[in-house]
């Protein structure tokens, strides 16, 4: 079943104050913050609503995040995203965590940028890739996209970081969701 815009927004306005993960910002914070650093990146429409609904799949997955497992978010919410947005939004969300094993191996000194919570996940969603991982990786469309909301999704914890409000970036949804 594929969520309305009217299920997203309810899914980040209620699901979205809760904790994210073992970081010190909320799943709601964490997405509008993310969105703004896509924003302010120049993004195009489409990068900067992957940026607010990345982790989507953590108010989705049954038991919500736990941070002792991998809860594979980053493929949880696409079924319910396909049909609404197109694969410019999904790919960069299907593919976000596989670019922060990409660049763990890609880019000396990485891994020790990511927080504490983040290095835990990684563990827990496979490690870093090795070079053979890396090179499947890099080739699949919307691989650059992936690894600039990777980048994006790491700067986005900051607590009480003031962000333009979820509406801003719902009409945004909107509208990428107009053009299809």
């Amino acid at each position: 079943m594929a969520l309305s815009l009217e299920d997203i927004t309810h899914l980040l306005a209620t699901r979205g104050v809760n904790q994210y993960g073992r970081e010190a910002v909320s799943q709601l914070e964490h997405a509008l913050q993310c969105a703004q650093w896509a924003e302010k990146s120049g993004e195009a429409p489409a990068t900067v609503v992957a940026a607010l609904l990345h982790d989507l799949g953590h108010l989705l997955a049954p038991g919500g995040d736990t941070a002792e497992q991998d809860d594979l978010h980053q493929y949880i919410a696409i079924p319910f995203l396909r049909g609404l947005l197109p694969a410019a939004v999904l790919e960069p969300i299907r593919l976000h965590v596989d670019a922060k094993r990409y660049l763990c191996t890609m880019e000396p000194g990485y891994l020790e940028t990511l927080s504490p919570a983040s290095q835990h996940s990684l563990e827990l969603q496979g490690g870093a890739f090795g070079l053979v991982e890396c090179a499947r990786f890099a080739e699949q469309a919307f691989a650059q996209e992936a690894i600039r909301l990777r980048r994006y999704d790491d700067l986005a914890k900051v607590p009480g970081r003031a962000t333009p409000p979820l509406p801003h970036y719902l009409a945004l949804m909107e509208r990428v969701v107009a053009v299809g």
